[in-house]
């Protein structure tokens, strides 16, 4: 009994055994497999940034948001590339940055692109938009076709004063303006800086170029001081002020250490010398003089203003050469010799020589004394005149065909553009009334003289301070082609017009010296010169500019 009951106690014990054991097995086997997919996954987003696949292919004519379309790739650098392109919508030129969505710099530059957009300072090239679509970033800011960098510049040779007092000048303005709202530059070159055919400064690349490039610094303001007067330092003496060259220019001889500009090259501008040291002090340099060094580009930019004014070099007339030259014989061979110049004839000798001279002498003496006796009579004339028919009343002294009009003094000019963006270069506007011939200011370029469908026209608004009867406006325009009306402001407005229709037309003309008369005198404070048709420019676009205006009564 007792061994059935082992032998049916061991049974069951095989019984009760045996079938898990199979059991566990099969669960381990699906758990097997159930952990290895687990464990792919987990390893796959480590993997995937290492096995990247290959960006997205560009080329010129590719179309970005269905309206910028790519035209030529400038740089391709550090994972992103930049790039010509046309805004298809706004038929204008732009540039624009690309880099792919998953690049460890894209975050960054988004942000510093939408930081740089609300400055909205005009001496800086602009950022336009900045977008993340699908896996691009993309960047888009002003392209200016018409605009020189200064890296070209000098390398044609060193800027004379007054153009390098412009360049540290707007410069150094500009990047105070952007210091102050917590923007930098970091990446201050000849390449970064730019000059349009106005004259006009304009820096590019504010806080976008360092975050493309990775750039940090822990003193910006004093970093960026000290790229200005390197800039005006190159400028000064076609010399970059360290010892490497850089930037197509010869550094300075080494161990010799920073030397002033004025002893680097004759004929530089001694104040202009004293400000680029004294932004370079930064560098362990010494100033020249004993002022303390410029750390901020607010600084800096209180130093320039306290040069002594540099005034532009005088341009010798279009005759003067002229003048001087005689014209060349005509060639009627190839290789004949050029015709010797003639020499005066010989004086007629003898007794002939000596009665022409006399004969000459006495027909010179006898045309005085009757032009003398001629000018007497007329005068005694008017002076019997002046007694018999004194003037009197409101005209007298006048005489109403010959009399000299009053010219006014403008008390301000802004410009006016209600039919865009409210803005039309503003910083060149006072332009038109600085009695300079050689500086004007102008429009955005268009792509048609119609500013390309966009607008009627743009202009400028004139205040003469006060009521005034206004009898003509003279306006000097460059260009051939250019149309614009005169239109004024009703006698009562009491503030300056921001609308269109505060204004009513009263004269318009084309050319590029206008005169615009009104039919009858108009009474008013505001005056509105409108350009309603542009010229073409020299790079194949449309641009109207203004070079001086002219009001009188």
């Amino acid at each position: 009994m007792s061994r059935h009951d082992a032998a049916e106690d061991t049974t069951a014990v095989v019984q009760t055994v045996d079938p898990p054991e199979p059991e566990l097995s099969a669960a381990t086997v699906e758990l097997t497999p159930a952990r290895e997919p687990a464990a792919e996954p987990a390893v796959e987003p480590a993997v995937k940034p290492v096995v990247r696949k290959p960006p997205r292919e560009l080329h010129s004519g590719h179309k970005l948001a269905r309206r910028y379309q790519l035209e030529e790739c400038v740089t391709r650098v550090d994972g992103f590339s930049s790039w010509r392109a046309v805004d298809e919508k706004l038929r204008r030129a732009v540039g624009i940055h690309l880099l792919p969505a998953d690049h460890p710099r894209a975050r960054g530059v988004l942000a510093a692109a939408r930081s740089a957009a609300l400055l909205g300072d005009p001496r800086f090239v602009q950022v336009l938009d900045a977008v993340e679509e699908d896996d691009l970033v993309y960047v888009i800011h002003e392209w200016l076709p018409d605009a020189t960098s200064l890296a070209d510049l000098l390398a044609a040779g060193a800027l004379e004063p007054h153009e390098a007092y412009q360049m540290v000048s707007q410069v150094s303005q500009g990047m105070s303006a952007a210091h102050r709202e917590g923007l930098a530059h970091l990446r201050l070159d000849p390449g970064a800086v730019l000059r349009t055919v106005s004259g006009q400064y304009r820096i590019r690349g504010l806080a976008v170029t360092a975050a493309l490039r990775g750039l940090t610094s822990d003193r910006p303001q004093r970093q960026d001081t000290e790229s200005i007067g390197a800039l005006l330092y190159a400028c000064l003496t076609q010399r970059w002020p360290y010892e490497d060259d850089a930037h197509g220019m010869a550094g300075l001889p080494k161990g010799v250490g920073l030397v002033a500009p004025d002893q680097v090259r004759a004929g530089v501008h001694r104040g202009l010398s004293e400000v680029a040291m004294r932004a370079l002090v930064n560098d362990g340099a010494t100033a020249s003089r004993e002022e303390s060094p410029c750390t901020t580009p607010e600084e800096l930019a209180k130093a320039v203003a306290g040069v002594p004014r540099i005034r532009p070099p005088e341009q010798p007339p279009a005759y003067q050469q002229a003048v001087f030259q005689a014209p060349a014989p005509p060639s009627r061979g190839a290789g004949r010799a050029p015709m010797a110049a003639q020499a005066p004839p010989p004086t007629l000798p003898g007794r002939t020589g000596r009665a022409l001279k006399w004969a000459v002498s006495a027909l010179v003496i006898v045309a005085i004394g009757l032009g003398s006796w001629q000018l007497a009579d007329t005068l005694k004339s008017r002076e019997d005149q002046s007694t018999r028919t004194p003037p009197t009343g409101q005209k007298a002294g006048q005489d109403p065909t010959h009399a000299a009009p009053q010219r006014f003094r403008i008390a301000g000019v802004k410009d006016f553009d209600p039919l865009g963006d409210s803005s039309e270069n503003p910083t060149m506007v006072d332009r038109v009334d600085d009695q300079d011939m050689t500086t004007y200011w102008q429009t955005s370029w268009y792509t048609t003289a119609d500013f390309g469908g966009l607008k009627d026209g743009v202009g400028v608004i004139l205040d003469l301070g006060s009521v005034k009867k206004v009898s003509a406006v003279k306006v000097s325009l460059l260009g051939t082609g250019t149309s614009v009306d005169l239109m004024a402001a009703a006698d009562g407005t009491s503030g300056e017009p921001t609308a269109l229709d505060s204004f009513h037309k009263v004269a318009n003309g084309s050319g590029t010296s206008v005169t615009l008369k009104p039919g009858s005198k108009v009474s008013t404070r505001y005056l509105l010169v409108w350009l309603t048709h542009l010229p073409p420019d020299s790079d194949g676009h449309f641009r109207g500019r203004i070079a001086e205006i002219n009001v009188t009564g």
